[in-house]
């Protein structure tokens, strides 16, 4: 279908996604924190100044339809591409066009780009002078992060705009202004939607209005009328329409996710962190990455202030290599809870980032700590003086371990957190540090 076809787009034989296109912006919902009145992307397309820009954001969020927004506000020529299927030669070939129009009619010209991140480094090279001069201005769609899917020359000459996934309230007034359009919706049928059933395609819809007209104008095609001749769609209809929610995960939502977990992990925060464990794993991430992570933040971020997280870190693991999944959410989950809610230290990595930046220095081994397990050692001094600790009281002596040169370090610094407490109390009675 061509987006800016309007004639097509009223097709009553084009999906309901498709035909419900907001046509302007008191037709298009969300996002009213760039096109809300007064915000700068709206006051850009009313004023026909936009420039170039990536419009990002995960599917069904509004990005297609902002931009047949822009082809109706603006007076500027409009052509449209799939960042999938075009090559070198129509970039071209499009870029001659908009200059010769440029010139003879002084019509600048707008290039909607469908799958920005699939677009490679030759075609936004080809792209990269006709928008330095202006003859071509860009508005790129991509549901991956522009920063890292796109060369770093293209997205400096454009604006980012970032679209968030829809909320509630927003698929619920798309939903009802399906039912009640009459020219391009349900309005002529006579249609009854329960409220259960709206309220299972707005929450199963996960933010993403065509998943929710879909599952819509699934629920009332296949829904066969009453003696009476209405529709009624019920809520064993609509769960059979959209039967799960959509959960989209590209890559750089994937890192963010996990960055999100981590971070929940490390501020105690046993909600957030199972929310996101499980977040991931029906995204489709694998379930050991969650135990991996866990393993490494209960050294991290708890360490000896609870031994334990780390031995409940790896018990989830096992559990995941074991079991597998489903069943290994169990495991965990509640090893998540564990570490979330244990006392926090950070002390084992300072020791060990401190004692890794040190590693590099030279520094020879004491005399009295090098190896005296052959004969001859004690003629060249080898192992000489060593004082063997379980010889004394307490199975503690006073002696140096570190080479000379760093004979003053401390690496660790136990803290006052949980069994570090006693661990630190225990090293000053003992007079270990």
């Amino acid at each position: 279908m061509d987006l800016f076809s309007m004639a097509k787009q009223n097709n009553s034989s084009a999906p309901l996604a498709d035909r419900m296109r907001p046509r302007n912006f008191d037709e298009f919902f969300g996002q009213e924190h760039i096109v809300g009145k007064g915000k700068l992307l709206r006051r850009a397309i009313e004023a026909d100044r936009l420039s170039s820009c990536i419009f990002y954001g995960p599917p069904g969020c509004g990005k297609t339809s902002l931009a047949s927004i822009v082809a109706n506000v603006c007076s500027a020529h409009f052509e449209k591409l799939n960042a999938v299927t075009a090559g070198v030669g129509e970039v071209r070939e499009i870029i001659a066009s908009a200059s010769e129009r440029q010139k003879l009619y002084g019509k600048s010209t707008f290039l909607l780009l469908d799958e920005c991140h699939r677009w490679s480094k030759a075609q936004s090279d080809a792209l990269l002078p006709a928008l330095e001069n202006g003859t071509i201005r860009l508005i790129g769609s991509t549901t991956e992060n522009p920063y890292i899917s796109l060369t770093r020359a293209l997205v400096s000459r454009c604006r980012i705009f970032e679209f968030k996934p829809l909320t509630s309230e927003d698929i619920r007034k798309a939903v009802l202004s399906a039912l009640e359009d009459k020219e391009r919706g349900f309005g002529n049928m006579d249609i009854t939607v329960d409220e259960d059933a709206i309220k299972h395609i707005v929450y199963t819809s996960s933010g993403d209005v065509r998943s929710a007209l879909n599952a819509l104008e699934l629920a009332v095609l296949t829904t066969k009328p009453d003696s009476e001749g209405r529709i009624r769609v019920t809520l064993s209809i609509a769960e059979e329409s959209i039967q799960k929610p959509v959960i989209a995960m590209d890559e750089s939502l994937f890192y963010d996710m996990l960055s999100a977990f981590c971070k929940s992990l490390r501020g105690s925060d046993p909600d957030a962190a199972v929310y996101w464990a499980m977040r991931l794993i029906e995204g489709g991430a694998d379930p050991r990455i969650i135990a991996r992570r866990m393993i490494a933040h209960s050294s991290e971020d708890v360490g000896l202030a609870d031994p334990m997280a780390l031995l409940q870190a790896n018990a989830a693991m096992e559990a995941v290599e074991k079991l597998g999944y489903p069943e290994c959410r169990l495991a965990l989950t509640q090893a998540i809870i564990y570490i979330c809610t244990s006392p926090k230290s950070n002390s084992v990595v300072c020791a060990l980032e401190s004692a890794a930046a040190d590693a590099s220095i030279w520094a020879g081994v004491p005399a009295h700590l090098s190896d005296s397990h052959y004969s001859g050692h004690q003629e060249l001094g080898r192992g000489v003086g060593y004082k063997y600790p379980h010889d004394y009281e307490g199975h503690f002596v006073e002696q140096q371990y570190l080479p000379d040169e760093l004979k003053d370090k401390k690496y660790y610094q136990p803290s006052d957190q949980g069994y570090e407490k006693k661990i630190k109390e225990k090293a000053e009675n003992a007079k270990h540090y």
